[in-house]
């Protein structure tokens, strides 16, 4: 199984952060890789309970994701599963995904940790996705 650590640091207090990565309005405001909006979502991560939202590109595909979110740890860590859904709208292969905010000398660190991704190809996919998002949240977090 292919793993994925990302990480990146923000001029913003760990509270702040962790706000970013948790509550669903600022959620949307950089969920999904650049280029995507999100028209239908149930993205809380304040609270454990299932969550999904569905990413759609500038020709009208959308990209279905879903998951249990397994644990919240505020201001610190919250935790999820992740499984993307086929045209059909079944659930593939669920992965594991977690944001642990960490205080830092000028502000704050994500990490940004996704396991259990199936091989290099799928972590290296999901790498490009997360690092799309993450530009986002950097340029609102500017």
């Amino acid at each position: 199984m292919a793993d994925l650590r990302l990480k990146r640091e923000f001029p913003v207090a760990p509270e702040q952060l962790f706000a970013w990565v948790s509550d669903g309005p600022k959620l949307l405001q950089w969920w999904g890789p650049e280029g995507l909006h999100v028209p239908e979502h149930d993205l809380d991560f304040s609270r454990t309970g299932p969550w999904f939202s569905v990413m759609e590109n500038g020709e009208g595909q959308r990209f279905k994701v879903s998951g249990h979110v397994t644990h919240v740890d505020a201001p610190k860590s919250v935790g999820f599963t992740w499984a993307w859904h086929d045209e059909n709208d079944q659930r593939g292969d669920e992965s594991h995904v977690t944001f642990t905010v960490e205080a830092t000398d000028n502000g704050a660190r994500l990490v940004l940790d996704h396991r259990e991704l199936g091989d290099d190809e799928i972590s290296a996919s999901h790498e490009g996705g997360w690092t799309s998002s993450l530009r986002k949240l950097e340029a609102a977090l500017a």
